[in-house]
């Protein structure tokens, strides 16, 4: 079932995880062992979290991988099914 408008995981990792522990965006990168760059384009919304980048916050922050890659397909999906009607897709059936 999908979420109404689910957030971006990268607004769930700014709120739940870095800012109740009074991270910067430099701070973090550096502790993830990723450049400012990427971990700045995931809490803006301007990237996704990859598989890697799952198990580098599992293994930050003591969650799961699956849990941060679920937040991501969640809001993938919400955002392509808002599209669904301008995909331009024939429907196929066994004869």
């Amino acid at each position: 079932m999908l979420m109404h408008n689910p957030p971006h995981p990268g607004e769930v990792l700014r709120k739940l995880c870095l800012e109740p522990l009074g991270l910067s965006v430099t701070a973090a990168a550096k502790a993830l062992g990723v450049s400012r760059k990427t971990l700045s384009g995931i809490l803006n919304g301007r990237a996704g979290i990859s598989p890697e980048m799952a198990v580098r916050l599992s293994i930050a922050f003591n969650t799961t991988a699956e849990s941060w890659l679920n937040q991501q397909v969640q809001y993938d999906l919400w955002r392509a099914e808002r599209r669904r009607k301008k995909l331009r897709v024939v429907r196929l059936s066994a004869a």
